[in-house]
């Protein structure tokens, strides 16, 4: 596999983790598997994984204590692999500091894709430059002058707009749960207002999207936050 890639996939359900290991060696993939999550983290420790696939509901510890373990030393992507019963936990899990999640039961396809967006993330994040203008089909976002435009023409948007903007793009392709960015934006988590997130949403996908029903830029993750899209 090109750039060396090595994964952890952390899964206790066999039949999954015989899925998601064949296709990876297909594709090429170098990784390490794991039935708990006490496994899981020491191959953690000792083998340096780039991405880590994580199962939330591991028989022997708590996957978001898995994730807390690994966020105090690292900031390795980790994808949640989640059953359909566990929003909160998903949730939870993102707030911890996950980077995406997949539902199961999923299509291959669907986690190949996810991993692909990953690899992009880290790809970039290896070559540092100093961006003044950001791009991306018809929206412009020009750093330096503090300006939004949207087919080359600037678009007005409000301090707190413009900073929800920002934190979008900057974690492009990455859910954003509600808690996350009323922290980031506003200082506080849970017992901020989720519904303001949404009003201010809208207003700025009012101004910077073509198609409001199908948006190009900032999508929705129903009952889980936001996610700006990665290409």
């Amino acid at each position: 596999m090109e750039d060396n890639l090595k994964l952890l996939i952390i899964e206790d359900d066999k039949y999954i983790l015989n899925f998601i290991s064949l296709s990876l060696k297909t594709s090429g993939y170098a990784f390490e598997t794991a039935r708990t999550g006490l496994e899981g983290m020491s191959l953690f420790y000792s083998h340096h994984p780039d991405i880590i696939l994580l199962d939330l509901g591991l028989p022997d510890i708590d996957g978001i204590d898995v994730i807390k373990s690994i966020r105090m030393i690292s900031q390795v992507p980790i994808l949640i692999v989640s059953a359909r019963g566990q929003e909160n936990e998903k949730i939870a899990a993102l707030d911890e500091g996950a980077d995406d999640y997949i539902t199961k039961p999923f299509h291959m396809g669907e986690l190949m894709a996810r991993i692909r967006v990953v690899q992009r993330k880290l790809k970039k994040a290896m070559q540092p430059e100093n961006i003044e203008i950001f791009q991306m089909d018809y929206l412009t976002i020009d750093y330096e002058k503090r300006i939004v435009l949207v087919d080359n023409n600037e678009v007005h948007v409000t301090p707190i707009e413009y900073k929800l903007l920002l934190l979008l793009v900057a974690n492009k392709g990455k859910v954003l749960t509600h808690n996350y960015i009323l922290k980031e934006i506003w200082g506080y988590g849970e017992t901020g207002d989720s519904k303001s997130i949404r009003v201010f949403m809208a207003n700025l996908r009012r101004k910077i999207e073509k198609d409001k029903a199908s948006p190009r830029f900032i999508l929705t993750e129903v009952g889980v936050g936001y996610r700006f899209a990665n290409d």
